[in-house]
């Protein structure tokens, strides 16, 4: 990036134009690189605040060998609010963000009231946004907050998108912990 106050220049981070998904949270990548690995018609870009995880990412996309995938370093509400253009994104993928379990921090959580304008700002039209998480007080409070949004509607994950894991997905699994899942169309209006 060549700053973090000015919107992202989309067509020089890719060599393809194509229809953008981005992960916020992308943790150590896993998920993220083999998405990208089965889509090569779709653009990446993978956000997380911490440094190890998004060298993880570059490493495992370099290994990779794909020209689909970016990451950026920052917190996902300002690179939502500030860093991707308006209207860009096909897709917004959230899986298993910081709960927050304390009564006293969960305004700390990415997804609450004010989340849903973030995140219709960034969709195109008919854009979605799926959630997982392993928590359930936090994916009640992602449903409640996307059901009463007026500017999304409730949609099935598609199982080819369910069927890919991610890090912490495949650890709360194996201890019998399920995922909670829940996805979100833009409606046009």
């Amino acid at each position: 990036m060549r700053s973090i106050v000015e919107p992202l220049d989309l067509p020089e981070l890719f060599p393809k134009p194509q229809p953008l998904e981005v992960e916020l949270g992308c943790g150590d990548a896993s998920f993220l690189v083999e998405y990208a690995r089965r889509n090569p018609g779709k653009n990446f870009i993978g956000v997380e605040r911490l440094l190890g995880r998004i060298s993880k990412l570059d490493k495992k996309g370099r290994r990779a060998g794909l020209q689909n995938l970016r990451g950026v370093r920052i917190e996902s509400s300002y690179f939502l609010q500030y860093l991707l253009p308006p209207n860009s994104a096909s897709t917004l993928h959230i899986y298993f963000p910081d709960p927050w379990p304390k009564k006293k921090h969960r305004r700390h959580r990415l997804i609450n009231e004010k989340f849903p304008v973030l995140a219709r700002n960034a969709l195109v039209a008919g854009g979605k946004i799926y959630l997982r998480t392993d928590d359930k007080d936090y994916f009640a409070q992602m449903t409640e907050v996307f059901g009463a949004s007026r500017e999304f509607q409730k949609v099935e994950t598609p199982d080819e998108l369910a069927e890919v894991p991610t890090d912490f997905e495949r650890e709360f699994n194996a201890r019998r912990i399920p995922t909670l899942r829940a996805a979100y169309k833009v409606l046009n209006f």
